[in-house]
């Protein structure tokens, strides 16, 4: 890490992380289901509930989820934003995200929405209200990781 005083009025900081995640059992069945252009979610037997992103235990129920369904390939947006500052290495902003509930499944999972012309907020962000219909969309070359999907406006 290399800190530099610039003035009294800010610091400029670079900050390089390396980090190894373990995605144990859940997650790497669903990781390992987005490489093959599946999206996996896990059920509870007893409460009937499906969670994407999977779980290990129910929420209600307290048992383990016991079941794995795929999940649909269309969804509704339950909440919405556009990131209008960037992180580096990471998509340029302004970006469009959304937690989107896909069909058959009782929780929703957050991504980006591809396609959404940001030359003008207010219409962008009608555009990805809750409510609206998305469908998945998997990357040409999947490794195993989130950035293997995004989400499209539907065409009506």
């Amino acid at each position: 890490m290399t800190t530099q005083q610039a003035d009294s009025n800010y610091i400029v900081d670079e900050i390089t992380l390396r980090y190894r995640y373990s995605l144990g059992e859940v997650a790497g069945k669903f990781m390992a289901g987005l490489q093959e252009g599946k999206i996996l979610a896990t059920r509870c037997s007893t409460s009937g509930l499906t969670y994407l992103p999977p779980r290990s235990y129910c929420e209600r129920s307290f048992e383990r989820c016991d079941e794995w369904v795929e999940a649909g390939l269309h969804g509704v947006i339950e909440a919405s934003t556009i990131v209008v500052r960037g992180f580096e290495g990471k998509r340029p902003a302004p970006v469009a995200i959304a937690y989107v509930r896909l069909d058959g499944v009782d929780s929703a999972v957050a991504n980006y929405i591809d396609g959404v012309d940001m030359v003008n907020m207010e219409v962008a962000m009608e555009a990805i209200k809750p409510g609206t219909r998305v469908s998945v969309v998997f990357a040409k070359e999947r490794v195993g990781r989130m950035t293997d999907f995004s989400f499209a406006i539907a065409e009506q």
